[in-house]
């Protein structure tokens, strides 16, 4: 009885942990993009799409989440413009391609 209990525990832990981590890739590729809208220097938003662009690419390969590739694509685009103008110090149109590539995620996932 012990072992049927520890193995439902232990199986139950597996299924919870599993769930949590598939739709983390592109929930995390959002909450960088967000990140990067709050920023006060075109740096700073770079550095938040940078980190919101290797999620999104990892959300990619999340086979067990259906997201439309499509958006996801449109939305690294958007997020490689925003490190460019960020590295230049262009913060407005840098927040600009990251409120894009948010659009973009949010559509992904629906």
């Amino acid at each position: 009885m012990k072992f049927l209990s520890l193995f439902a525990s232990v199986l139950l832990i597996s299924f919870m942990s599993f769930s949590a981590q598939a739709s983390s890739n592109l929930d995390q590729a959002i909450k960088h993009s967000e990140a990067a809208l709050k920023s006060d220097k075109g740096t700073s938003v770079a550095e938040h799409a940078a980190e919101a662009k290797k999620y999104a690419h990892a959300a990619k390969n999340d086979k067990d989440r259906v997201i439309e590739g499509k958006h996801v694509d449109e939305g690294i685009k958007c997020l490689s413009d925003a490190m460019k103008e960020g590295e230049k110090g262009n913060t407005d149109e840098a927040k600009k391609a990251v409120n894009d590539a948010l659009d973009h995620f949010k559509q992904a996932a629906k």
